[in-house]
């Protein structure tokens, strides 16, 4: 009998007993939320200030539901990096299944958000209630990763709580691996969404 496991629910020491998961700190494997970051227009430093304000002026009289992160903050992200125009497509509420190799066990879930090419998976994006811990989404955004189609393949994910935003990056090749970005947070003075920005409009130039 088959095992399905919800992908919510998955821990990370699951996903290191059952396919080999590990993280690694050598800061040369994920340079891409570093290196060579595209400049911003005026227009769109504009636009993500106004994005912050709104969600400060929500956040402030109310918890948010990860409905409302996606439509005030995530939406708004996933138009300036252009990745509603081709060559990218997204997909939203996408069903993810994932086999255990010589296990009766199945890892099922819905991720938020998938942006791809030619049904090359590049970015997984999972956003969760403002309350949420992004270290509680990171088992489940790791989980949907390891579903890559092209395994041969680097791919990127985005954790977001509206508050705060993480970049994760897996490769699978040999013993799979994954990294994480620095944090960044709408609670500075300085508009973080401005540097999140960048490094989505890098993965898509990685890509394109």
């Amino acid at each position: 009998m088959t095992l399905i496991i919800q992908a919510q629910d998955i821990t990370l020491s699951q996903l290191t007993e059952l396919f080999g998961l590990t993280i690694t700190y050598d800061d040369q494997f994920f340079t891409e939320w570093l290196d060579n970051l595209p400049e911003l227009t005026d227009i769109e430093k504009q636009q993500l200030d106004r994005v912050k304000r709104n969600y400060i002026s929500l956040i402030e009289r109310h918890t948010l539901s990860e409905n409302l992160v996606k439509m005030v903050v995530v939406e708004h992200l996933l138009d300036l990096a252009d990745f509603y125009l081709p060559p990218f497509d997204v997909k939203d509420e996408k069903s993810v299944e994932l086999s255990v190799l010589d296990e009766d066990k199945l890892i099922r879930g819905r991720l938020d958000f998938l942006v791809f090419k030619n049904q090359v998976w590049f970015a997984v994006i999972e956003s969760k209630n403002a309350g949420i811990s992004l270290r509680e989404a990171l088992p489940q955004c790791l989980a949907y990763m390891l579903n890559n189609p092209q395994p041969d393949r680097s791919i990127f994910g985005l954790l977001t709580n509206g508050d705060d935003f993480v970049f994760v990056k897996l490769t699978q090749q040999g013993t799979p691996k994954y990294a994480l970005s620095d944090k960044f947070t709408l609670w500075k003075r300085e508009n973080e969404l401005y540097k999140v920005l960048s490094i989505l409009k890098k993965l898509g130039q990685l890509i394109s």
